[in-house]
C-alpha cells in the first residue's frame, strides 16, 4: 500500500517517542522511502541514530549543520513528502502549530508542506482535556491536519485515561486509508458552495444566518484529497483552506454566489450546494446608514436567485447537481420535494432537532435522500467523517 511512497515522519518530544521506530520499520517495510525530522527535546527520547538507522537517512534536527554549513531546506522537505505524519506530536507542538510559531526545523517542515498532514497526539489526561488543547486541535483540524486521536490507558504519569499516542498499526491504517481514497476523483471538477450570505440593508447592517461553513470546507478538503480539482465558492467565513487542489472564491452576497456558480458550473463533473444562501434580500439598499426614526423602520424583501433551481435546469447527463436542505419540520417530506423541484441527482437533508447538529458545529447528522426516492440515514459524526459520506454517495452516483 505504501510501496513508492515518500513520508517525512515528524518526532516530538514525549515518552511515546519510542514507537516512532515502530512506524518507521513498517512504512519501510512496505516500500516506503522515509525521512526523520525531529524537534531538539525529542534526542533526550530516542536517538537520532536510531532512527537514522532505520530509515536508512540522517536524521534532521537543526536548520544547518554546525560543522559544515550544510541547510537543511524545510521547504525541500515539504516538497518531496507525499505525506508528512507527526507522531507524537506533544501539546507543545500542536499549539505552535495552531498559532504558525516555527521555532525549529519540524515546524518550518510543517508550515511548507504541500501534502496532506497527520497528527497523533500524545499527553497526559489532563493536557488533552484541557480547553486550548481541544481549541489547538479543532484550529487544526478546520485547515485540513487529520488527527489520529489518542487511546484510553496507563499513561506516563501513572494516571489512567485517553492520552496514549495511536498504536503504528492504527496510524499506518490511516495512511492506508488516505492513499487508498486519494485518487478516486483524479481528474473530476468540482464546485462547492459553503457559508452564509450577507444580505445589505446599509453601509453597516445585513441580513444574514449562522453559518460557519465548516460542512462546506470539510467537503472540499475531502474532494481536494481524492484527487479533484475543487472551485470552493464561500460566502464570509473565518475559514482557511491550505490543500493546493482547492481554488478559493469569496463572495458575499447571495447575487454573487449566484454568478460565480452559474459562471463555472458548465464546465464541471460535480456541483455540490452547501451554503446557507439567503431566500431573500432588501429591494433597495441604503448607500448612508439608517438612522433611527420614529417608532421601526419596514424592510421590503423580494427573493433571491435560486442557485440549485438554475443548476438543475442547466444540468447535463453525466453532471451530478447535490443539493442541501435544513429544516425544522416535516423533514424528510419537505426535502424529498425540494429535490424534485429543483433536479437534484440527490440531497443531504440537515435538521436541527439534534442538538449536535446545524450551524457552528463540529459534527452533523443527515440524511441522503436519492432521486430514486431511496433514504439513508447516518447517526451523529465529526463533520469531516460526514463529508466522507457523502463523497462515498456521490462516487458510488457515477
Amino acid at each position: 500500500m505504501l510501496q513508492g511512497k515518500n513520508i517525512l515522519l515528524g518526532v516530538t518530544g514525549s515518552i511515546a517517542a519510542y514507537k516512532s521506530a515502530y512506524l518507521i520499520r513498517q512504512w519501510i517495510k512496505e516500500g516506503a522511502d522515509v525521512q526523520v525530522v525531529m524537534t531538539p527535546l525529542a534526542k533526550e527520547f530516542i536517538t537520532p541514530l536510531t532512527l537514522a538507522t532505520l530509515s536508512k537517512h540522517p536524521v534532521l534536527v537543526d536548520f544547518f549543520d554546525p560543522t559544515n554549513g550544510n541547510w537543511n531546506s524545510h521547504v525541500n522537505l515539504g516538497l518531496w513528502a507525499d505525506a508528512f505524519v507527526i507522531a507524537p506530536v506533544t501539546a507543545n507542538t500542536l499549539a505552535k502549530m495552531a498559532n504558525g510559531i516555527a521555532d525549529n526545523l519540524l515546524l518550518t517542515s510543517y508550515l511548507s508542506a504541500k501534502c496532506p498532514v497527520f497528527i497523533a497526539p500524545a499527553m497526559d489526561l489532563d493536557m488533552w482535556l484541557h480547553p486550548s488543547t481541544q481549541h489547538n486541535l479543532q484550529q487544526l483540524q478546520s485547515i485540513g491536519v487529520q488527527v489520529i486521536d489518542p487511546t484510553v490507558g496507563e499513561l506516563a504519569s501513572g494516571l489512567e485515561g485517553k492520552g496514549r499516542m495511536a498504536d503504528p498499526e492504527t496510524i499506518t491504517i490511516a495512511l492506508h486509508h488516505f492513499f487508498a481514497v486519494k485518487q478516486t476523483l483524479q481528474g473530476k471538477k468540482i464546485i462547492i458552495t459553503a457559508g452564509p450570505t450577507y444580505e445589505k440593508i446599509d453601509p453597516v447592517r445585513f441580513i444574514g444566518n449562522y453559518s460557519s461553513g465548516k460542512m462546506g470546507f470539510a467537503l472540499a478538503q475531502e474532494c481536494a484529497e481524492r484527487g479533484a480539482s475543487v472551485t470552493l465558492i464561500t460566502g464570509p467565513v473565518h475559514m482557511t483552506t491550505t490543500h493546493p487542489n482547492i481554488h478559493r472564491i469569496d463572495v458575499e452576497s447571495a447575487a454573487e454566489m449566484y454568478d460565480a456558480t452559474t459562471k463555472l458550473f458548465p464546465d464541471q463533473d460535480i456541483a455540490i450546494l452547501s451554503a446557507a444562501v439567503a431566500d431573500f434580500t432588501p429591494e433597495l439598499k441604503a448607500s448612508q446608514k439608517l438612522k433611527r426614526e420614529g417608532d421601526g423602520l419596514t424592510l421590503y424583501l423580494k427573493s433571491t436567485q435560486d442557485i440549485a433551481a438554475t443548476l438543475g435546469k442547466m444540468k447535463r447527463e453525466k453532471q451530478i447537481l447535490v443539493g442541501f436542505a435544513l429544516e425544522t419540520e416535516h423533514e424528510t417530506e419537505h426535502a424529498q420535494l425540494k429535490l424534485e423541484r429543483k433536479q437534484l441527482d440527490f440531497i443531504v437533508l440537515n435538521s436541527l432537532r439534534n442538538p449536535q447538529a446545524g450551524f457552528g458545529f463540529d459534527t452533523n447528522q443527515i440524511t441522503i435522500i436519492d432521486k430514486l426516492g431511496v433514504i439513508t440515514e447516518f447517526p451523529v459524526k465529526d463533520k469531516h467523517e460526514v463529508a466522507k459520506d457523502i463523497i462515498d454517495a456521490i462516487q458510488n452516483q457515477q
